[in-house]
């Protein structure tokens, strides 16, 4: 099971596609960091937001975490750069995500302010110089912007750097409901780019990114989830204010719910394993919307191990004989 935790809807950047900087959490809201210890131990955490370093009392936070999972990484603009390389000092172990929208003019244009690709870059040169071994950055890919990704690849792969994708979409916590990509053939044409780059790699772990961006255009097109959606069940989040969330894809229009607070409950299984729990697993089943995002798509990949590994090996020797893989090499449903 993976956790995502959210600590906070206060963010610096000011993202076109995102309006959560307008509606930021106030400090004295957000939870404390000894709530968490109330969570069970869980393969994995990411830290997100609004944007995690704005936290004073981040590094208590992870501290706690730590004693929750073996890897803990947190996802960031690296706007405050200081902060992101403090935390990297006193957490070797802890793992970077930068949050990058495209080359210099075009993050800057998206994010909203000027400078953040700059920083952004600088964050990730200086933790790869100090010796950092989890980092990465990953880019949400919008109208304007799929272009860039292969040149933002490039750069990962210079960098020996994890890279990440996701194409935009709509949340309860973005307060937007208009992010829908209209240019579909030029985006999914620069998708396919990217599946047959990953396949020339040599590590298996790339040749699964390639399924997991098939997935992505897949969504894209609006066709039904490669995979069965399981949020709530292999994952969950933890919002700011203590609420558990099967995931960060809701929408008010479609359906929003959450399994409990932690502020309520002794043990975070109280809520976990409780009849409201229950029934917001049957919403995410019922629900109609077909996200494909990686904190929920992970956790899914990895059980359906027998759907997704026969389209990855049949797609890379497919590679290996010369042939390209085009939307239309779409992995088969369960």
């Amino acid at each position: 099971m993976e956790a995502a935790v959210i600590v906070t809807y206060r963010c610096p950047m000011q993202c076109t596609m995102c309006n959560v900087w307008q509606h930021p959490t106030r400090p004295e809201e957000e939870f404390k960091p000894e709530l968490l210890k109330k969570l069970p131990r869980v393969s994995l955490v990411n830290l997100t937001g609004g944007e995690p370093t704005v936290r004073e009392d981040l590094d208590q936070i992870i501290e706690i975490l730590f004693t929750k999972t073996h890897r803990v990484v947190i996802s960031t603009s690296g706007w405050f750069e200081d902060r992101v390389f403090d935390l990297a000092k006193k957490f070797p172990k802890l793992g970077f995500r930068i949050s990058l929208e495209g080359l210099s003019q075009k993050n800057d244009e998206l994010r909203g302010r000027p400078g953040g690709f700059d920083r952004g870059l600088r964050v990730l040169l200086g933790l790869r110089r100090r010796g950092v071994k989890d980092i990465g950055f990953g880019i949400t890919v919008s109208n304007s912007n799929s272009a860039d990704m292969i040149s933002l690849y490039k750069v990962a792969k210079e960098l020996d750097c994890q890279f990440a994708t996701a194409a935009f979409h709509n949340s309860f916590y973005f307060h937007k409901g208009d992010n829908v990509i209209t240019n579909k053939d030029e985006v999914i044409a620069n998708f396919e780019e990217l599946i047959n780059r990953l396949l020339e790699e040599r590590h298996p772990k790339s040749w699964f990114r390639a399924y997991f961006n098939m997935g992505v255009i897949n969504y894209i097109r609006g066709d039904p989830r490669l995979l069965p959606c399981e949020a709530g069940t292999e994952n969950f989040f933890i919002d700011p204010w203590g609420n558990v969330l099967p995931c960060n894809g809701m929408e008010q229009k479609c359906w929003y719910d959450t399994m409990g607070n932690l502020h309520d409950v002794a043990d975070f299984m109280d809520i976990w394993n409780s009849p409201k729990a229950a029934e917001v697993r049957q919403k995410v089943k019922n629900c109609p919307k077909n996200c494909w995002m990686i904190g929920s798509a992970s956790p899914v990949m990895k059980k359906y191990m027998r759907n997704v590994a026969p389209w990855v090996l049949k797609s890379k020797i497919k590679h290996m004989l010369g042939r390209r893989i085009d939307a239309n090499s779409m992995p088969p449903r369960p």
